[in-house]
């Protein structure tokens, strides 16, 4: 029900794919007019929009019947379905995609998570707080997929943003206190301190820390170096043009931009933060502290002037990508956990 196109979107819309891919009919409750609900509706799923609790709370209690099994993707459904659980005839299933501590609520959510039949994780660290209050929970990463290139595009954007004859370092993330932006600035503006061949994209959609990045920006005179894109479409076409791919995040229960960085070639720099830390393990990145700016620059610079670092961080990234993040397997992986929730719900029943 989220407003936006961001990484939850985008997974629930794969999920879907690789399951009706698999044989199995899959419809989709969302917002009205949302995102996520206009791209299903293109690839012509079953789409119920609606918008505010009455209506969703009337389709749930309507269509209780319909379905075997109810997949929530955010916490805000999952509420709804915790909260109908005993007129709801369905295995009910919860996917867990952020790793924020619970800073307060801890029973009510609790309670609220206890209510499926199968809880889901999409990393250890997206699982650990439920795993402290006591939930089992399985973890199942999040998936990725090549795009095809569409070349006229990707040269329309390059001419928009000068980006001939210059390195191009980028992030894609919201502009939210989670993601760290001000961090990120201040670790552009140390590595522009060192070197002056490269520009700095940071694409994503606005935030509550957007006013402050801009101005931090301009307070250290990055307007030429730091460059602003904002929300792109179809985004991955844009990972052809890196040559370093960064994430200064203080919270990341996974981490799938960095996915994608893997799967087209980009090498990653990026916090110790969440799911970060497994992800870019073996070899497959480079990490520092989570606020280190000095440390995100130190790590930007080895990859800028180390060739060698480079092809090893790609080719380690593309074996674990295509072993660990595949949509089918992934897809294969919550069939598995449906067929083990019908039985028990059933059982209960």
């Amino acid at each position: 029900m989220e407003r936006g196109w961001r990484g939850g979107e985008r997974q629930t819309l794969l999920t879907m794919r690789q399951l009706r891919l698999q044989g199995h009919d899959v419809e989709l409750l969302a917002r009205k007019g949302g995102a996520l609900a206009r791209r299903a509706a293109e690839l012509d799923f079953v789409v119920h929009e609606h918008e505010g609790a009455a209506a969703i709370g009337r389709f749930l209690l309507a269509r209780r019947r319909g379905y075997d099994v109810m997949h929530a993707q955010t916490a805000h459904m999952m509420t709804w379905l915790a909260l109908l659980r005993p007129w709801l005839q369905a295995c009910l299933v919860f996917t867990r995609r952020t790793a924020f501590p619970l800073q307060k609520n801890a029973r009510r959510n609790a309670w609220k998570w206890r209510q499926a039949d199968v809880f889901v994780a999409i990393s250890d660290a997206a699982a650990a707080e439920p795993r402290r209050l006591g939930l089992d929970v399985v973890v199942i990463p999040s998936a990725v997929e090549a795009r095809p290139l569409n070349a006229e595009r990707l040269n329309a954007f390059t001419r928009e943003y000068k980006l001939d004859g210059r390195r191009v370092l980028a992030t894609a993330a919201a502009l939210t206190p989670e993601k760290d932006p001000l961090t990120l600035v201040d670790a552009v503006h140390a590595l522009a301190q060192r070197r002056h061949d490269f520009v700095f994209l940071h694409l994503g959609a606005g935030g509550s820390e957007e006013a402050a990045a801009h101005a931090r920006v301009r307070e250290l005179g990055l307007d030429s170096v730091y460059l602003f894109a904002g929300f792109q479409d179809a985004v991955e076409d844009l990972y052809r043009l890196m040559d370093v791919f960064v994430l200064a995040s203080r919270h990341e229960a996974l981490g799938s931009s960095a996915l994608d960085a893997f799967l087209y070639g980009v090498p990653v720099v990026a916090t110790h933060a969440g799911g970060l830390a497994d992800l870019l393990a073996d070899g497959r990145g480079l990490l520092s502290e989570v606020g280190d700016a000095q440390g995100l620059a130190d790590n930007m610079m080895r990859v800028l002037d180390d060739a060698a670092l480079r092809a090893v961080m790609v080719e380690r990234a593309r074996q674990y990508v295509a072993r660990e993040h595949d949509p089918a397997v992934m897809a294969s992986r919550y069939l598995g956990l449906y067929a083990t929730g019908l039985r028990a719900s059933r059982k209960q029943a």
